[in-house]
């Protein structure tokens, strides 16, 4: 009988300790996260200051002299 109690106390002290379950959820934290990061760099690049020096900086280079 106390075999069995000892068994049973390990198998329930081995599931609480698993993270079945665990990896979904930070997934899903993750891909917000990029998600959020990813609408602020578009935003920061599609910003007229950002556009400007992008496009004065591709013309410099197009217009370069060899």
């Amino acid at each position: 009988m106390m075999r069995r109690i000892k068994d049973w106390v390990r198998g329930m002290a081995r599931r609480v300790r698993s993270d079945n379950g665990m990896t979904t959820s930070e997934y899903a934290v993750g891909t917000i996260a990029a998600c959020a990061f990813a609408a602020v760099l578009y935003k920061v690049v599609t910003s007229q200051p950002v556009m400007s020096a992008l496009q004065s900086l591709l013309k410099d280079a197009l217009d370069a002299k060899f």
